[in-house]
């Protein structure tokens, strides 16, 4: 009995570890946004609208108190002046199809761009499945959350 409690012991020294460096870490600017995809490392992003603002036909208006979030899988970096960009920046998008109570089946469009002051657009279209044409298109612009700030765009990577 007292082999097995040292291996269980033992087995527990060794994977702690592992879940403890598992942990979601915050990633506070764009630089460290960056640098994370850059060395391969899983990136997330959660939103909350309610903290950006948001532009539909160039009127801005009050943002919907609603969450989002997707897995930065693929993603391009602009260095400044590349596509006759005044800022460097990380562009990443996703589409999914969804059942929307108003609209049925539509194609989910987001489109982030994460930029080197630390702002973010991010682009919002239900688009019809069989044509892509476009039901709603919002844009929302925020900047990443350091973690004791009221932002509203929050990247974490796993490490």
């Amino acid at each position: 009995m007292v082999g097995l409690s040292r291996r269980l012991a033992l087995v527990a020294l060794t994977t702690l570890p592992m879940f403890a460096a598992a942990q979601p870490q915050l990633l506070p600017s764009f630089d460290a946004t960056l640098k994370a995809l850059k060395d391969g490392w899983p990136v997330r992003v959660t939103i909350e609208y309610a903290r950006c603002s948001l532009t539909v036909d160039g009127v801005t208006q009050q943002a919907p108190d609603a969450i989002g979030g997707m897995a930065l899988s693929t993603f391009e970096y602009f260095a400044r002046g590349v596509v006759r960009n005044p800022k460097a920046y990380v562009a990443t998008s996703e589409t999914h199809l969804i059942a929307h109570p108003r609209y049925g089946y539509v194609d989910n469009y987001v489109r982030l761009r994460i930029y080197e002051d630390d702002t973010v657009e991010i682009v919002a279209r239900y688009l019809k499945p069989a044509t892509h044409e476009v039901v709603t298109d919002e844009t929302f612009y925020g900047r990443i959350s350091n973690g004791s700030d009221q932002e509203g765009i929050h990247f974490t990577a796993l490490r």
